[in-house]
């Protein structure tokens, strides 16, 4: 999997997508806090926008990113307790991994693995930002789920769906047209895929606040 590119690279491809405007920056704001940063290798810019939105911005091999039908509710999808996010509407992410060795894992399983590795689990919103910089972290019977996001239901409990991303066989609802398009589905909690890790991190930084080689805050922390 290639490497990310440098912080500054990253939020001059945010700012051509317009991903700062999402966010209510300006592109200097934006490139600011990437310039700020300093140099920190592994470590992906995240704005914080709504995934029902970012997604169509992911591309690959031609093919636009999608939201599946029956998840109208998709922003409603928030960050759980052990990916807290710093503040501020820009932060960094450092070392987000696929975690291709948790296949065939449930999320219910995959959670308390990763926390107990001392990692995170990615939000939805950090896997796309995963995507708009580097779509080939998706490939075919390699793709990942977002389980740092959940949705919670109005009696306090998580529902039961989790999101993930993976590129579309098209069928069913999805079209022939959008065969190998990135596409953002669900799981259930429960069950087991042969073709969806778990994508992690080692920590999450706010932007502009940092330093190079300053050690990642804890989410749980953070």
């Amino acid at each position: 999997m290639l490497p990310l590119p440098p912080l500054t690279a990253q939020a001059d491809r945010l700012v051509a997508l317009g991903v700062h405007e999402l966010a209510g920056l300006t592109p200097a704001e934006l490139c600011d806090a990437a310039a700020s940063a300093g140099p920190r290798d592994g470590a992906l810019l995240v704005v914080r926008a709504p995934a029902s939105r970012l997604a169509p911005l992911v591309q690959r091999e031609g093919r636009r990113g999608f939201v599946v039908a029956d998840m109208t509710d998709v922003d409603a999808f928030a960050p759980i307790e052990q990916a807290a996010l710093p503040d501020g509407p820009v932060y960094l992410l450092d070392g987000p991994d696929r975690g291709d060795e948790l296949t065939n894992w449930s999320p219910d399983e995959a959670l308390p693995e990763i926390t107990g590795r001392g990692r995170t689990p990615l939000t939805l919103t950090e896997g796309l930002h995963w995507l708009l910089q580097r779509p080939e972290a998706l490939e075919r019977n390699r793709c990942f789920m977002t389980i740092g996001s959940r949705l919670r239901r109005p009696d306090g409990r998580l529902d039961a769906r989790t999101p993930a991303l993976w590129l579309s066989n098209g069928t069913g609802r999805d079209g022939r047209d959008r065969r190998g398009a990135p596409k953002l589905g669900w799981c259930w909690a429960g069950n087991r895929h042969t073709w969806l890790g778990f994508a992690s991190a080692a920590g999450r930084v706010p932007a502009g606040l940092v330093q190079a080689g300053a050690s990642p805050t804890s989410a749980v922390s953070g």
